[in-house]
């Protein structure tokens, strides 16, 4: 069975990989940008540079508020001893 994870439920630890993994493909974005717009490698380098602390913090705290709001995530709906003991194989194959 898939166990279902909501927003709600991720943790800090999982927050936080998500952060650096966005970061990193950002980081590649804003680099490969940077050296389209201005046709430096070192330019380029600079900006991506430069822009990498201050995101993994505003995407981390995004994503800790998001975390707060249960608005757009649905909970897994109880399965009740009934319905369990109708869908179990021991029970289908009588």
């Amino acid at each position: 069975m898939t166990d279902i994870i909501t927003t709600a439920s991720a943790s800090p630890a999982r927050s936080l990989a998500k952060t650096i993994s966005w970061r990193v493909l950002g980081s590649l974005d804003t680099l490969a940008l940077g050296y389209l717009f201005t046709g430096s490698v070192k330019v380029a380098g600079s900006i991506a540079s430069a822009e990498v602390v201050t995101k993994i913090v505003l995407y981390y705290l995004h994503e800790r508020g998001w975390a707060h709001i249960a608005w757009g995530t649905r909970q897994p709906k109880p399965l009740h001893l009934h319905e369990a003991a109708s869908s179990s194989p021991d029970s289908q194959s009588k």
